[in-house]
């Protein structure tokens, strides 16, 4: 471990569920083999807080602002756009009308995606010049999960789950993410078991809590009912030699303990 451990940076993940014959499916994004994180694992849309994400003119863009305080808005504006430049689903509205945005003024924002990835479009000034507003209210927090202190690339994240806007496609971007996939929780759990798919440790636990709910409706429900307990997974080696990844036991997952073995990364 360093001697002093890395801050963790402030991050956000959103899970979109959706209903489907097969059972309720959530949206995975594979990462590159070529970023220096979790590279090539199956993860939920999603990165780090950016500045711009706190600007106080988002709350003229919000629908319901005034029920989030300034945190809790920077967090879920840096999860939509996160979202969007990785999968191309954006959760807004146009200006003044009730529904989500359809597929068609969708697809009209995808050229869009790679200049707000790289910065060169802020993520503010796109939702203003194209009259949309983001849809953040039915943003439910799912979880939060800090990076334990021996790694050298830390992250505070915190999970939100939400529906995913009916009709949107999702279609990852080509660089940083290289696959997208819509999978049932257990499906995800078998392909990573079998060595199909790579994840990492707190995807694999939160796939385990949403395999324990039927649909999104009840996904979202346990989530609205239970408190976000904040998880900082320790490494505990046995008489053994073993090691085992903790998690507090009042966190609300069907586990708290992990074998480290075999595991991508915490």
């Amino acid at each position: 471990m360093p001697d002093t451990p890395a801050t963790p940076i402030p991050s956000c993940t959103v899970l979109l569920l959706r209903d489907a014959p097969g059972g309720m499916q959530v949206l995975m994004v594979q990462r590159s083999h070529r970023v220096d994180f979790a590279e090539g694992a199956m993860v939920f849309p999603g990165g780090r807080v950016d500045p711009g994400d706190a600007d106080p003119a988002w709350r003229a863009r919000v629908r319901g602002a005034d029920s989030l305080d300034d945190a809790a808005l920077k967090l879920r504006v840096a999860g939509v756009r996160e979202t969007f430049e990785e999968s191309g689903v954006l959760l807004g509205y146009v200006r003044g009308e009730p529904g989500l945005l359809g597929p068609e003024r969708l697809e009209m924002l995808q050229p869009l995606r790679a200049p707000v990835a790289h910065g060169e479009l802020p993520f503010l000034e796109l939702i203003e010049r194209e009259a949309l507003e983001l849809d953040l209210g039915r943003m439910v927090p799912w979880a939060r999960w800090i990076t334990p202190d021996m790694l050298p690339r830390r992250f505070d994240t915190h999970f939100f789950a939400t529906t995913a806007p009916p009709g949107q496609l999702a279609v990852h971007d080509g660089q940083e993410l290289v696959a997208t996939a819509w999978l049932t929780p257990r499906g995800g759990l078998e392909d990573a078991a079998a060595g199909r798919r790579k994840m990492v440790f707190a995807t694999l636990m939160n796939l385990e809590r949403l395999a324990s709910c039927a649909d999104v409706e009840q996904a979202l429900a346990a989530a609205r009912a239970r408190p976000v307990v904040t998880v900082q997974p320790r490494v505990v080696e046995d008489a053994d030699g073993g090691s085992w990844l903790h998690i507090p036991a009042d966190a609300g997952y069907p586990r708290t303990r992990v074998s480290a073995a075999g595991l991508a990364s915490p």
